[in-house]
């Protein structure tokens, strides 16, 4: 796919794409005039990674058949935090056992490092809002040299010497749905022009509240369905492309 992108006087940048006829069409516009303050909330698990770091954690130590809960969550039929709770209880391993086995095995998409180099050039605020658990999503960052990236997951913590995990939203509360969400209304509330990165199907409702979308594997296809704009990526490449023009 080729993509290109121009200024549109000061007004704005519009994203224009080739399309299978040659020709070039208005894919999103950055409105700059009447708000200049940009943050880009991208997801974790699938996103800043290559593969989902829970999904392989629970393939390692869970005692059970997790993916039955996981495909009722897909289906709708439970919340995120239910699905967690359910989940959670079937781990058979505690977190240094787990950040252990994770060693040598995680995967970076290609260009998030520079990406993220380029938002703080820039003065872009680059927020991390995952499902993912916080001492995964932290030790990851850390081990990468990404520790000031400012992140906000699932927290974890030991009940009855049992891990347990729930989500605190924005407001300080705990809550059980729309985490992701919650987050990309919060920062649209303080007057950012929020653009979202995704790649799952937890990622499509907060997607649709963002004023511009980036997509990859699953939530490209939801977005397709949905006839929402957004701008398919493969690597963190591409977005740095597209930030180099703002």
């Amino acid at each position: 796919m080729n993509i290109n992108w121009t200024e549109a006087g000061m007004s704005g940048i519009i994203l224009i794409k080739k399309n299978g006829t040659g020709r070039f069409v208005p894919e999103a516009v950055i409105d700059l005039n009447n708000n200049n303050k940009i943050l880009i909330q991208c997801d974790f698990d699938g996103t800043v990674t290559v593969d989902d770091i829970s999904f392989m954690l629970m393939d390692a130590f869970a005692k059970g058949d997790w993916r039955a809960i996981n495909d009722e969550y897909n289906a709708g039929k439970i919340t995120v935090g239910e699905f967690n709770e359910r989940a959670f209880s079937m781990l058979g391993a505690d977190k240094k056992e787990m950040l252990d086995y994770l060693k040598g095995k995680v995967v970076i998409r290609a260009g998030f490092k520079e990406f993220a180099a380029l938002c703080e050039k820039k003065g872009i605020r680059l927020v991390i809002v995952s499902n993912g658990w916080d001492f995964y999503v932290r030790q990851i960052l850390e081990d990468n040299g990404l520790e000031n990236v400012e992140y906000h997951s699932a927290e974890t913590y030991v009940e009855a010497g049992r891990l347990q995990v729930r989500y605190v939203g924005p407001e300080g509360r705990v809550v059980d749905t729309e985490f992701k969400e919650k987050y990309v209304n919060k920062f649209i509330n303080e007057g950012y022009h929020v653009v979202y990165i995704g790649n799952g199907t937890s990622d499509l409702s907060p997607a649709k509240g963002a004023q511009q979308i980036f997509a990859t594997d699953s939530l490209l296809e939801h977005c397709q369905k949905a006839g929402l704009n957004c701008m398919p990526f493969n690597s963190f490449h591409e977005i740095c492309q597209v930030i180099n023009t703002w």
